[in-house]
């Protein structure tokens, strides 16, 4: 327990002074997070919970779709943020390994791009289902070690490996969700690469690499994108 202490004040470390930097500021939601939002249905009224909530740009998009928001984040910047953007909201600083919610809580809860980075990510995704209503729409996105520039050598992961990103197949993450008691119902691609701000990201000498992915991931199979959105619900059965 006392080492996974140690990492869990590490990543805070990361992230607080470095991701973050010396401001957590929101962005502009790339056009895709809309879509998927789209297909999670009407929010009106919906109970969400996001896991590793960041500074609550995804949960401002919901929140104007009539969701009633909640977040939970292990930096403290970003928490902080988030409390000031939604004052009236329920935000806690900590890890998605203990969730300070009450079980069946919440009516979709979120995880967008930080399964990989969590130090025990099951025992997260158990948290996650605790605190989900029987029938709870569990909204995944995860890193695939099979993205086809990662197999070739051409990619070695986000920023955020220099203090933990464990990036899976997506037949390991499948494997990894059943095991905590999730059930996979839908999969589709992250499509956020196709926007100007993406490929310029990093400077002109970037653009055509970039520009040729952009145009490629929507056509690749499942199996060679960069990551991956899983639409989950409660397993039938004990897990």
């Amino acid at each position: 327990m006392s080492g996974d202490n140690e990492q869990f004040s590490r990543i805070k470390q990361f992230y607080d002074e470095e991701y973050y930097g010396t401001s957590a500021k929101n962005h502009e939601l790339p056009w895709h997070y809309r879509l998927v939002a789209d297909r999670l249905g009407s929010l009106k009224g919906a109970r969400v919970l996001d896991v590793a909530c960041g500074v609550g740009d995804w949960l401002a998009l919901v929140q104007s779709r009539g969701a009633e928001i909640s977040g939970i984040d292990i930096s403290e910047r970003a928490i902080d943020r988030c409390r000031q953007r939604f004052p009236h909201r329920e935000f806690h600083l900590g890890p998605a390994e203990s969730l300070p919610f009450p079980d069946a809580a919440f009516d979709v809860v979120t995880c967008l791009g930080s399964l990989e980075h969590f130090v025990q990510p099951e025992k997260a995704l158990r948290e996650m289902l605790r605190v989900a209503t029987p029938d709870a729409a569990i909204l995944l996105l995860v890193p695939n070690a099979g993205f086809l520039p990662r197999r070739l050598g051409l990619y070695g992961g986000t920023h955020q490996v220099k203090v933990r990103e464990v990036v899976r197949s997506l037949d390991e993450w499948r494997e990894l969700f059943r095991g905590a008691g999730l059930s996979v119902d839908k999969r589709w691609r992250d499509l956020h690469v196709l926007s100007w701000s993406w490929i310029n990201l990093g400077g002109w000498r970037g653009w055509v690499p970039r520009a040729l992915q952009a145009l490629l991931l929507p056509v690749w199979p499942l199996d060679w994108q960069y990551q991956v959105y899983h639409l989950c619900h409660r397993a039938a059965g004990p897990t």
